[in-house]
């Protein structure tokens, strides 16, 4: 069972929301932040770095003050309001004419202590420590984390009660996603989801690893800080927006490479035939279409890399992951690249970006080659989550990713 609970947003108005809703803090340089933030956009808040000129440092003192101070500054201004009493909101994202539909709650941090919040990636503590000074300064959750969680019809009833009516917030970003927003203010729906969830056994946390350790981390603290703790402060929970496993799309999640380890192209071809059916397929665009099949471009030349029969372990949920197979068969072996965490000879590419910025990267010099991956499904997610196990790095990417700045929860 997990537990949620309603919370009062702190939200835009309708009028202003496309203005400050924001892409992730971590999909965006400061340079780039810089360059997409508006007079009223979040990344004032989530990427204070951007006020200063020069650049600050995005974790100096300063540009953790600016973040305090243009917080307060947006709710004095009315760019944002806490609503009244607690809700339950629902956040829908549309792509390729594919709508997902997320509930907006407040999740316990003690389902993340106990295993109930289950994750399939390992965290970096600097990374952790950075969310959590953000979280300790704002007294505040800015930004959602991402989960999933089993399908379960009872919740896609009500959900779909309050989809049907005129969405409080309806926008298309400048990325050509589309946002809908609804507010569940009806208090026998709100007490009857968080009844239903208390059956449902588990969150999966598909993206924002390192905001919910934070979070997680932060309620701790704050538990050992307060002599009169009684479990029910707000403090004990954070915000997410949780979608049904089945509305959830991963896409892939590629490699480039700098160089070929001291081999030629022509060896390196040889090299790859040990454990896979190599095939060239010219110069357009090559995706792989199912499990085990890589797509690499090398040399101005798209390939088809087939695994052979007997070099991967389909029994294993790690060993079943093409990220495992080309890490073990072609990034280790042949390349030399033994840590993806710390090698700077590999990089990770978003599959949003398209095949086309593979290309693009290895053309210009800046990579000798690069790596296309079949994406991994979300009953593999699950399984490996399950299962207690970790996935490579970089494995999974998904899309579209939550806009910062429609809701934030207050800790006190």
């Amino acid at each position: 069972m997990v537990r949620i609970k309603p919370f009062a947003a702190v939200r835009p108005p309708k009028d202003i929301v496309k203005e400050v809703a924001a892409r992730p803090y971590d999909v965006l340089n400061s340079a780039e932040a810089k360059a997409e933030a508006g007079e009223k956009s979040l990344l004032h808040i989530t990427r204070p770095e951007i006020d200063f000129e020069p650049m600050a440092d995005e974790h100096s003192r300063q540009a953790y003050d600016k973040a305090v101070e243009n917080f307060r500054k947006w709710q004095a201004e009315g760019w944002l309001r806490q609503d009244d009493r607690p809700c339950y909101y629902i956040y829908a994202q549309t792509m390729d004419g594919r709508t997902q539909y997320g509930l907006v709650v407040c999740a316990h941090t003690d389902d993340y202590a106990e295993g109930r919040i289950k994750r399939h990636e390992l965290t970096r503590k600097e990374k952790e420590d950075d969310r959590m000074v953000h979280v300790r300064i704002q007294n505040a959750n800015i930004e959602p984390v991402f989960f999933s969680y089993p399908d379960n019809e009872e919740v896609d009833a009500i959900v779909g009660k309050y989809t049907a009516r005129e969405p409080e917030y309806d926008f298309v970003a400048e990325d050509g996603f589309g946002h809908h927003f609804w507010v569940i203010d009806d208090r026998q729906d709100i007490d009857r989801l968080t009844d239903i969830f208390k059956d449902i056994p588990a969150f999966y946390v598909a993206d924002g690893h390192h905001r919910t350790a934070a979070a997680a981390r932060v309620g701790a603290e704050k538990r050992e800080q307060n002599p009169v703790h009684t479990g029910d402060e707000e403090y004990n929970y954070f915000m997410a927006v949780a979608f049904p496993e089945s509305q959830l799309k991963i896409i892939d999640y590629n490699r480039v490479v700098k160089d070929l380890n001291g081999l030629s192209e022509s060896e390196f071809l040889a090299a790859l035939e040990q454990d896979f059916m190599v095939e060239e397929k010219g110069v357009e665009p090559y995706r792989p279409d199912h499990l085990h099949n890589f797509s690499m471009y090398l040399g101005g030349k798209w390939y088809s890399l087939e695994a052979r029969e007997g070099r991967y372990d389909d029994s294993d949920p790690i060993g079943v992951l093409d990220v495992t197979v080309l890490s073990d068969l072609v990034l280790d072996r042949l390349l030399g690249i033994k840590d993806l965490r710390t090698d700077s000879r590999i990089d990770f590419v978003g599959g949003i970006r398209g095949l086309g910025e593979l290309s693009r990267r290895v053309d210009s010099g800046e990579m000798a080659v690069a790596f296309a991956l079949y994406p991994v499904s979300m009953k593999q997610l699950v399984d490996i989550a399950d299962s207690g196990k970790i996935m490579p790095p970089k494995t999974t990417w998904f899309e579209p990713k939550l806009r910062s700045g429609l809701t934030i929860h207050l800790l006190d």
